[in-house]
Protein backbone atom coordinates (compact mmCIF):
# COMPACT_ATOMS: atom_id res chain seq x y z
CA UNK A 1 0.00 0.00 0.00
CA UNK A 2 0.88 3.69 -0.49
CA UNK A 3 -0.07 6.69 0.90
CA UNK A 4 0.02 9.55 -1.96
CA UNK A 5 0.00 13.40 -0.45
CA UNK A 6 -0.95 15.70 -3.10
CA UNK A 7 -1.02 19.50 -2.40
CA UNK A 8 -3.01 21.24 -4.73
CA UNK A 9 -3.62 24.74 -5.59
CA UNK A 10 -7.49 25.46 -3.72
CA UNK A 11 -8.70 26.62 -7.52
CA UNK A 12 -7.88 23.25 -8.80
CA UNK A 13 -8.82 20.97 -6.31
CA UNK A 14 -12.86 20.48 -6.68
CA UNK A 15 -11.46 19.10 -9.98
CA UNK A 16 -8.86 17.16 -8.55
CA UNK A 17 -11.07 15.72 -5.57
CA UNK A 18 -14.03 15.08 -8.39
CA UNK A 19 -11.59 13.32 -11.03
CA UNK A 20 -10.30 10.68 -7.91
CA UNK A 21 -13.40 9.92 -6.65
CA UNK A 22 -14.76 9.61 -10.27
CA UNK A 23 -12.16 7.02 -10.65
CA UNK A 24 -12.82 4.83 -7.13
CA UNK A 25 -10.18 6.43 -5.37
CA UNK A 26 -11.40 7.46 -1.53
CA UNK A 27 -9.98 10.82 -0.54
CA UNK A 28 -9.72 12.37 2.35
CA UNK A 29 -9.15 16.66 1.90
CA UNK A 30 -7.54 19.05 4.23
CA UNK A 31 -7.55 22.57 4.59
CA UNK A 32 -3.61 23.58 4.28
CA UNK A 33 -1.18 26.56 3.94
CA UNK A 34 2.29 26.78 2.65
CA UNK A 35 4.62 28.59 0.19
CA UNK A 36 6.34 31.59 -0.20
CA UNK A 37 3.51 34.08 0.15
CA UNK A 38 1.44 31.76 2.40
CA UNK A 39 -1.37 31.53 0.22
CA UNK A 40 -3.69 28.59 0.42
CA UNK A 41 -4.00 24.90 -0.95
CA UNK A 42 -5.60 21.72 0.04
CA UNK A 43 -3.80 18.88 1.05
CA UNK A 44 -5.21 15.41 -0.07
CA UNK A 45 -4.67 12.20 1.02
CA UNK A 46 -5.18 9.08 -0.63
CA UNK A 47 -4.65 5.55 0.42
CA UNK A 48 -3.79 3.28 -2.95
CA UNK A 49 -2.72 0.07 -4.22
CA UNK A 50 1.04 -0.30 -5.53
CA UNK A 51 -0.24 -0.93 -8.81
CA UNK A 52 -3.15 2.13 -8.74
CA UNK A 53 -0.60 4.85 -7.92
CA UNK A 54 0.52 5.90 -11.76
CA UNK A 55 -3.30 6.15 -12.19
CA UNK A 56 -3.65 8.36 -9.28
CA UNK A 57 -0.89 10.49 -10.61
CA UNK A 58 -2.20 10.61 -14.07
CA UNK A 59 -5.51 11.96 -12.82
CA UNK A 60 -4.41 14.40 -10.73
CA UNK A 61 -1.84 15.67 -13.62
CA UNK A 62 -5.20 16.10 -16.19
CA UNK A 63 -7.50 17.61 -13.43
CA UNK A 64 -5.22 19.73 -11.45
CA UNK A 65 -1.76 21.04 -13.12
CA UNK A 66 0.79 22.25 -10.58
CA UNK A 67 0.19 19.62 -7.51
CA UNK A 68 2.79 18.53 -5.86
CA UNK A 69 3.05 14.69 -5.04
CA UNK A 70 4.61 12.86 -2.62
CA UNK A 71 3.92 8.94 -2.68
CA UNK A 72 5.30 6.87 0.60
CA UNK A 73 5.08 3.47 1.56
CA UNK A 74 2.63 2.33 4.16
CA UNK A 75 3.46 0.19 7.13
CA UNK A 76 -0.72 -0.64 7.73
CA UNK A 77 -4.06 0.33 6.12
CA UNK A 78 -7.20 -0.44 7.25
CA UNK A 79 -11.07 1.06 7.44
CA UNK A 80 -12.46 0.96 10.89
Amino acid sequence: MKLIVFVVEDANADAGVDALVAAGFRVTRLATTGGFLRRGNTTLLVGVEDAQVDRAHEIMQRAAPGTLAITMDLERYERL
